[in-house]
């Protein structure tokens, strides 16, 4: 089965909406013109309930079907990216600083065009949650709203959700069973010693040199500590210290990003830094302070559900187009949240050649969309099939 042929003839009036909101992005938690935008289609569709702020500005809009059954939750990211847009589009950006370079505004477009056809339709038992969540890519807008009982004020059953993937074959599906996606922890280090003159170093505690010392022993954590089987990263991102070539500064400071998998490998790399930090702080004579902060959980597909969600991708990309078994990968994803509340899974789906994610000249692919809204669809016929 390719794209539903109801959905096919959507085409036009999703590529409009999907060229609207990437004109008009929002940032983070301040999604409030993106969500009135969306609760307008929502209305236009024929929606049975439509529920706003939730998350500040998410939304989470009911679709009544037929007779008795769970509830599928299907989400969707809004928020975009503090960047400069440079694709040239007649669409582009209007806001200064701001664009949709993650696709989100893709995103949204497949939820509205799968709940346009399940509107009309209403082929299928139990209801629909569609999920329009802001903050994805800063202040982990997925916690707020599990956090605020989304799952149980909806009777939310499962969840699934989807992320384009520039520079995979359009319309070819991506998942795997288990761990999909990193967890991401980010640990901040600033050290405070005492400045002066650099032809005096003896008269100083010198912060360069302990927090050299610092970065190249965090870099022995991952091939010393962690069992070679199990996936993680640190990387050293920022370092910042003096401003004058004769002047030893008073502080310094670095930065690294730390992702894996297991709990229990997270908790290790969290204690080794703490241990690596404060021994260095000790034998260097600087003060350190850490600013460690507890980012999104790995997302980890349930099983059986991810199995399922390559099948209902089999009905509408065929067979040579899903990979059930994909590799993982250490980015992140805030829908960890939702997976740790309810069992789903997720799916990268290809959109053809295309800047990378996160790149200023990022634009997502149009015809990709009713393929997604296809695949939304079709998972909820068969997830929850009339009697």
């Amino acid at each position: 089965m390719p794209v539903l042929n109801r959905i096919a003839s959507y085409a036009e009036e999703m590529k409009g909406w999907r060229q609207y909101l990437h004109a008009h992005p929002e940032l983070s938690f301040d999604c409030h013109q993106t969500a009135a935008y969306i609760a307008d289609r929502l209305r236009e569709i024929g929606v049975d309930e439509i529920h706003t702020g939730i998350a500040q500005s998410g939304i989470v809009a009911i679709i009544n079907g037929q007779g008795e059954g769970p509830t599928i939750g299907l989400r969707a990211d809004m928020d975009a990216l503090p960047m400069q847009e440079i694709t040239g589009v007649d669409y582009a950006s209007t806001v200064a600083g701001k664009m949709h370079a993650c696709g989100h505004d893709g995103h949204v477009t497949m939820l509205l065009g799968a709940a346009k056809y399940l509107a009309e339709t209403r082929r299928f038992a139990g209801r629909v949650a569609l999920i329009f969540q802001p903050a994805e890519e800063d202040g982990a807008g997925g916690m707020v709203m599990v956090q605020e009982g989304m799952m149980d004020r909806f009777a939310i059953a499962s969840v699934y959700g989807i992320h384009n993937a520039p520079n995979i074959p359009l319309g070819h599906f991506l998942t795997t069973p288990g761990a999909l996606m990193a967890s991401v922890d980010t640990a901040t280090v600033r050290l405070v010693g005492k400045g002066g003159h650099g032809a005096n170093p003896h008269e100083c505690i010198d912060p360069v040199v302990a927090l050299v010392g610092m970065v190249a022993a965090v870099q022995t954590i991952i091939p010393r500590n962690v069992f070679a089987m199990d996936e993680a990263v640190i990387s050293v991102t920022m370092v910042h210290a003096g401003t004058a070539s004769n002047v030893i500064p008073e502080e310094a400071m670095f930065c690294a990003t730390i992702r894996c998998f297991k709990p229990e490998v997270r908790a290790l790399l969290k204690r080794r830094i703490y241990e690596i930090v404060e021994g260095h702080a000790l034998a260097y004579n600087v003060q350190a302070q850490i600013d460690y902060d507890w980012g999104y959980p790995a997302t980890i597909n349930h099983p059986a559900n991810a199995a399922f969600a390559a099948r209902v991708a089999t009905e509408i990309s065929g067979p040579d187009a899903v990979n059930a078994n994909a590799g993982r990968e250490m980015g992140s994803e805030d829908f960890s949240y939702m997976l740790e509340a309810r069992a789903g899974a997720y799916l990268f789906m290809g959109i053809g050649p295309n800047a990378g994610l996160h790149h200023p000249a990022y634009n997502f692919n149009d015809e990709a969309a009713p393929i997604g809204a296809s695949f939304f669809a079709r998972l909820v016929e068969q997830a929850q099939p009339l009697a």
